[in-house]
């Protein structure tokens, strides 16, 4: 289950803009502030492939040089990778002058039995990883130990997000004992923000409609492709004053290059999914734009989405990426993709300035 993207062609004239043009969104009542470009670091996790160090150090350097501010992160990813290496590049930096989210629900032990759910086909999401791995705990104490040791991974005194992180099974914990020690976290100012994370709708539309969360982090489904939230999750949010951070914009890579081996949600893409993709590249083709530039720039257009989560493993692909954030995309692309049926009704389009903010 090697990782394998394909290089992007550079799209012509093209200036490029910094990520600190984007704006900013206050999200809760407890000052907190995300940017509208964010980087998302489970890549950095060695996922599904190795980065080596110095490609991982390259790759957040640049990001900070090119105006990234929000970094997300968790203990799952790489089983504490991601968290270690993003301390190499932020921890000396101005404390005010980022925003850093991770999770809880899992700790890392040495003694930690195999987890199904991060494997496809016998083979691990994460590769070359420590050894700890990752032990399902949504209890009180085990938010607090988990926030600790993320602390000493990041070389951090604070985090600013804390998500509960995957609770599709573990509801009753994560809405009692769990959101009891974020809510208290909040309380005291020891974080800004709490939430959840996670693919699915249901599970997050619960937690939002009984909880008070600042933001979730929905992951591949408000997408290009994928709608879906418009249905439950978004609604809620919008009812509940919480914010969405999207992640996982180009569903795996099909809203890259929706070949016939193209994934969706990390396993190989279903028919139907990739001949959706492919009309939505064909209509991007007519205006001689790039599909993941559409994929990157759509989910900005909500209103409830604060911030949009790049994954990138490589300088190449960051560059690659913030070059798809700068493309201008006519309004009439848009309404083609409306007009195919190729959008869920009512879903708000990105103008030529919403788009670049």
């Amino acid at each position: 289950m090697a990782y394998r993207r394909r290089p992007l062609t550079p799209h012509p004239h093209i200036e490029r803009l910094s990520m600190l043009d984007f704006p900013a969104t206050d999200v809760g009542e407890h000052g907190l502030t995300l940017p509208s470009i964010g980087l998302g670091t489970a890549a950095l996790g060695n996922f599904l492939s190795v980065v080596p160090e110095e490609q991982a150090a390259a790759t957040l350097r640049r990001a900070w040089d090119a105006g990234i501010r929000y970094f997300d992160t968790a203990p799952l990813y790489g089983h504490g990778l991601s968290e270690q290496r993003i301390a190499e590049t932020i921890s000396t930096e101005q404390r005010d002058s980022f925003v850093v989210s991770t999770k809880v629900g899992r700790l890392l032990r040495s003694d930690a039995p195999r987890d199904e759910s991060q494997y496809f086909e016998g083979e691990p999401f994460y590769v070359d990883v420590p050894e700890t791995g990752p032990v399902w705990d949504f209890s009180y104490d085990g938010v607090i130990t988990s926030l600790h040791e993320s602390l000493e991974r990041l070389h951090l005194d604070r985090v600013d997000v804390l998500n509960l992180h995957d609770p599709d099974d573990h509801y009753a914990e994560a809405s009692t004992t769990a959101y009891a020690a974020l809510r208290d976290l909040r309380t005291q100012g020891v974080v800004r923000g709490i939430g959840a994370g996670m693919n699915q709708t249901t599970v997050l539309t619960q937690l939002v409609s009984n909880l008070d969360l600042d933001m979730v982090l929905l992951a591949g489904r408000y997408t290009l492709l994928d709608q879906g939230s418009m249905g439950d999750l978004l609604p809620a949010c919008r009812d509940n004053g919480t914010r969405v951070v999207v992640g996982g914009v180009f569903n795996s890579g099909i809203l890259i290059d929706p070949s016939d081996d193209a994934r969706f949600d990390y396993v190989p893409a279903a028919s139907g999914i990739v001949e959706k993709a492919r009309r939505i590249r064909a209509v991007c083709d007519r205006f001689d734009v790039p599909l993941a530039a559409a994929a990157v720039q759509f989910p900005l257009a909500h209103p409830q989405v604060a911030t949009v989560l790049i994954g990138a493993r490589s300088v190449e692909e960051l560059d690659e990426d913030l070059e798809l954030l700068s493309i201008q995309i006519p309004d009439q692309l848009w309404f083609e993709l409306q007009r195919e049926g190729l959008l869920a009704e009512g879903a708000p389009i990105p103008s030529l300035e919403s788009a670049r903010r």
